[in-house]
């Protein structure tokens, strides 16, 4: 962003990359996977880089509300100093804290999470399905992130990106506004679980293979870790991977 800055460009939209999309190594493939479909239909697009930190959601959730507000006063100033309007991201924690809590602290951008805008060049023909990927035909399952779904009313747009792949969607018992959260957010992830009968990641995963899916599909980097960890506990990483829908769309697409 500082380099289109300073040659007096502006960007239609900031990818905010969030930190796991810039440290986890896992949901790097992610980001990487996002990017390269933003480059081949030619969205113009720029990076905070370093200029980037934390939203603050974790510590809010934690109870740290001062140090919540001193990153969420951090990132506003740099997002206004660049005059930035359209944010896109791939994490629903940074896109429900960008887009309903940065606006008390004089934050006010239009917020878009990766699936809706996946969606949006799905329906204007700027992507169109090769039928690739592997995915043709296959069960795949869609886990609803807490903050995409119950927080955001996001429920369609990934839902719609997974079916333009040619795969029979299959729904888990408890889905949409009746979801199960995959154990991670409320800072949850960070910690050990309270003792208890079952891991709520462990108990999610069974729903999830309980549906026959050969694939598990989120928008959520928490959930890509809390739903591998629960593959990985059963023992099915041989025959039940989990996606992010953009590394879906990307394998699609050859990228």
């Amino acid at each position: 962003m500082a380099e289109m800055a300073a040659s007096g460009e502006s960007p239609e939209i900031l990818f905010w990359v969030g930190c796991a999309g810039s440290f986890d190594d896992r949901y790097k493939a992610v980001t990487q996977a996002f990017v390269k479909i933003l480059n081949k239909v030619g969205v113009s697009f720029a990076v905070l880089g370093p200029e980037e930190t934390c939203t603050g959601d974790p510590a809010r959730r934690a109870g740290n509300e001062f140090l919540f507000q001193m990153q969420a006063v951090s990132n506003i100033q740099v997002l206004n100093g660049y005059n930035i309007k359209k944010v896109v991201t791939a994490c629903p924690h940074c896109f429900n804290t960008i887009k309903n809590e940065y606006p008390a602290l004089g934050g006010h951008y239009e917020v878009i999470h990766h699936s809706t805008f996946l969606q949006q060049l799905i329906n204007e023909g700027k992507v169109t399905m090769q039928g690739g990927g592997g995915f043709k035909g296959k069960k795949i399952t869609f886990h609803d992130s807490c903050f995409l779904g119950r927080a955001n009313n996001v429920y369609e747009a990934p839902r719609e990106v997974i079916k333009a792949l040619d795969v029979e969607l299959v729904e888990m018992k408890r889905c949409r506004t009746k979801g199960l959260c995959c154990g991670a957010g409320g800072a949850q992830m960070y910690k050990e679980p309270e003792p208890g009968k079952k891991d709520i990641n462990i108990e999610r995963t069974e729903e999830a293979l309980d549906t026959g899916a050969s694939a598990i599909a989120v928008g959520c980097p928490f959930c890509l870790t809390m739903m591998t960890d629960g593959i990985k506990n059963k023992n099915r990483e041989n025959d039940v991977q989990v996606y992010d829908i953009a590394e879906m769309i990307a394998k699609d697409q050859g990228l």
